[in-house]
């Protein structure tokens, strides 16, 4: 009854989100039937587990708040400044617009490899991508497989050297540095852009010949303004290089000095010890600092400045909310009994050591629909007895990272919820696209290198 339970529920809220049931119900539904089949008590489930417990809805909600306020506040600002609008110009003008998926992918692939956390990619990009898609006439369930190419693969969980979570989750819990795994890493990056990129490719020539066009949603803001009218594209880059910049700096001057030599208490150290200490509220001041200059520097939204910023504070509460709803059905799932009994049956299975590691870390993110969290559950509780095994910590450390990457993002997926909540798609519209380049690619070029390390160690 446990197992049934437990596996009853994933799958019954993926279903529930693949026929575009309201997610917070679904979560809400599913979470009572893992309550109930688990003989879980029911007031500590739904009020600790589901809603404040380390998984909990409301603890990733109170958590990643400043994040998600802050990335939508600038993304509408760059929208409706026309900045975004005038930078898409420019790039379709110099590189045309049947790249508008080249342009979106290695966009965002510069800015999460870069240190940006997706959820910010995702803010700032859509409104640029949005005029891309208008200009190229993509269908905009593209888009979305553009952006789950560049910013949810090969730079989140594969590249080598990525301060993703992901990466640093297992550097500190292996005691490896973020570039373990060099070759395995690389590799694998280079086949999932590769296969990304052409999965797209295909897919926009399909929807050419079918006819299938841009339909914008009822809450996208596309620029109608003439090019003329639009501010100069390199004054519209302003704001996200200010952004970015301020996220990076902090970084490369930790990397080419030594900040124990500066004198303790200065304001160069206690800044750069913050913002390295901070990866939420620094990127959040970041984004909070490129559209206050977005709103001083672009005439079309100076006077209403802050009408526009709390309209883009407005719009983070959907995505925010739907996300902390899926984070929260984890949350319950594993305190399970069937989730524990789980673990231990992996560790003691006769699977090889390294594919063993992968399923494990596959299925814990599978469950929790978090990549972040199931590597965090496995590095908490199963990553030891592997190293015990024997296996490299160098090469756990990279296919661990990059097996949480695949199953994570099923239907319930939290970051899979907020992209689509974001663009206004539901999982029918768009999901198929999603799942090929997020779930389908990476797993299968974890499992070839997984295979290849096997043949290579015989």
């Amino acid at each position: 009854m446990e197992y049934a339970g437990l596996i009853g529920g994933v799958v019954l809220l993926i279903l529930l989100a693949l026929r575009g049931v309201n997610i917070i119900l679904s979560s809400l539904i599913c979470s009572l039937l893992v309550v109930m089949t688990n003989d879980l008590p029911l007031a500590p489930s739904l009020s600790e587990y589901y809603a404040f417990g380390p998984l909990g809805a409301f603890t990733f909600a109170g958590k990643f708040f400043l994040l998600f306020a802050a990335g939508s506040i600038f993304g509408r600002v760059m929208g409706d400044s026309h900045a975004a609008a005038s930078i898409a110009t420019a790039l379709i003008n110099r590189l045309g617009a049947h790249r508008a998926l080249w342009i979106t992918t290695l966009a965002c692939a510069l800015l999460t490899y870069g240190g940006v956390v997706a959820f910010v990619v995702i803010f700032a990009l859509y409104p640029l991508g949005l005029k891309l898609l208008q200009e190229a006439n993509i269908p905009k369930r593209l888009f979305c497989g553009a952006l789950a190419l560049g910013a949810g693969t090969f730079t989140l969980t594969t590249l080598p050297g990525t301060p993703s979570i992901h990466n640093v989750i297992s550097s500190v819990a292996l005691g490896s540095d973020l570039f373990a795994g060099f070759w395995i890493g690389t590799v694998g990056g280079v086949a999932m852009f590769g296969l990304g990129i052409w999965y797209l490719e295909r897919q926009r020539k399909l929807a050419v010949a079918n006819g299938e066009a841009f339909v914008p949603g009822a809450s996208d803001r596309i620029s109608s303004l003439d090019d003329s009218e639009y501010p100069p594209w390199q004054l519209a880059l302003m704001p996200m290089v200010v952004v970015i910049g301020l996220i990076l700096l902090p970084r490369v001057i930790s990397m080419s000095m030594d900040i124990g030599a500066l004198n303790e208490g200065s304001l160069l150290r206690t800044l750069i010890e913050f913002a390295n200490a901070q990866p939420i509220v620094w990127p959040s001041i970041a984004l909070i600092a490129g559209s206050v200059l977005a709103a001083l520097m672009f005439s079309h939204i100076r006077r209403d400045s802050l009408h526009v910023m709390g309209n883009g504070a407005q719009d983070s509460i959907m995505p925010l909310i739907n996300t902390a709803a899926v984070i929260g059905f984890g949350g319950i799932v594993t305190h399970t009994s069937g989730f524990l009994e789980f673990t231990s049956l992996m560790l003691a299975s006769d699977l090889p050591p390294l594919l063993s590691a992968f399923v494990s870390v596959s299925l814990v993110a599978a469950i929790t629909g978090s990549a972040s969290g199931g590597l965090q559950i496995f590095m908490q509780t199963m990553a030891p007895a592997y190293t015990e095994m024997g296996l490299n910590p160098e090469v756990l450390h990279r296919i661990a990272t990059m097996a949480s990457g695949g199953f994570d993002s099923l239907p319930h997926c939290g970051t899979v919820i907020a992209t689509l909540t974001i663009t206004g798609l539901t999982h029918k519209e768009a999901y198929k696209d999603i799942g090929i380049i997020t779930v389908v690619i990476p797993v299968l070029v974890t499992l070839a290198l997984i295979a290849l390390l096997l043949l290579t160690s015989a």
